[in-house]
């Protein structure tokens, strides 16, 4: 990106304005910047800009650390407070191939930059392992929107997939994995796409759970919580016919479910 672009982008943010949400349980910022609408916590002192969220603007600035890249590129960069996260959202499947990161527009509340984006806030107010959510874009043209989400990186995390690649997991943090699951069900967060990429431990041993997108609250241990635990085990079982060198066996996968069950009635 040009630089002349960036600055652009800077004097339409001089004519944004802010709607404060004082609904409960947070307070939230809502910028409108044109056809932009970025979230924030409310009082943010970051100063969050819609350049955030362009990659060129870190890339500019030589902050980009690290580009993680799967279905689509996730990018993490340095900022003066801290590490972030940046994730574009994309569309899976055939229809991926048709509109790819477009979706319909129907209201900010029914975006699901917006719902991941309240949805993590209230998961880490409850005292679950989440990324801390920092800021999140939606852009509208029309019936159409993109969105994009910024949270804090966990510091010197792992997935569970590149750890089972090197080393098998011991007991104890196999154990930690189906605790940590049974606390979010505790809670009646709902995971949609919970597999190994998702499941982290930072440099403390602790577990975390990332990527919300399409999550929701049920009540705790709902029916649907369970297809969460079915999707995990088959993540499992195709990382393991996909890499030679992956270290987890179905006695491990008993020791899980078991410390996920026992977890679940204390």
């Amino acid at each position: 990106m040009h630089l002349s672009q960036l600055t652009r982008m800077l004097l339409l943010d001089q004519a944004c304005y802010t709607a404060k949400n004082h609904g409960k349980p947070f307070m939230l910022d809502i910028i409108h910047c044109g056809n932009h609408t970025l979230l924030t916590a409310a009082n943010n002192p970051l100063n969050i800009t819609q350049n955030w969220f362009v990659p060129d603007y870190w890339h500019h600035k030589s902050a980009i650390i690290a580009e993680k890249k799967g279905r689509s590129t996730t990018w993490f960069f340095n900022y003066p407070q801290g590490t972030g996260v940046l994730r574009h959202y994309w569309r899976g499947g055939f229809i991926g191939k048709l509109l790819s990161d477009q979706y319909f527009y129907t209201g900010l509340k029914n975006t699901r930059t917006y719902k991941e984006y309240i949805l993590l806030v209230e998961l880490e107010k409850r005292g679950l392992n989440v990324p801390t959510a920092i800021a999140a874009k939606v852009e509208t043209n029309g019936f159409i929107y993109r969105g994009d989400l910024i949270t804090r990186a966990i510091a010197n995390a792992q997935s569970l997939l590149d750890i089972l690649k090197v080393r098998p997991l011991n007991n104890d943090e196999i154990i930690k994995v189906g605790e940590t699951i049974a606390e979010f069900h505790q809670q009646g967060a709902f995971h949609a796409d919970l597999n190994i990429n998702n499941i982290l431990f930072d440099d403390r041993g602790r577990v975390y759970l990332i990527d919300f997108d399409r999550g929701r609250l049920l009540k705790p241990f709902h029916d649907c919580l369970e297809g969460n635990i079915k999707r995990l085990n088959r993540s499992f079982n195709k990382e393991k016919t996909r890499n030679n060198r992956f270290f987890w066996d179905s006695n491990q996968w008993q020791l899980l479910t078991n410390a996920y069950q026992k977890a679940k009635t204390t």
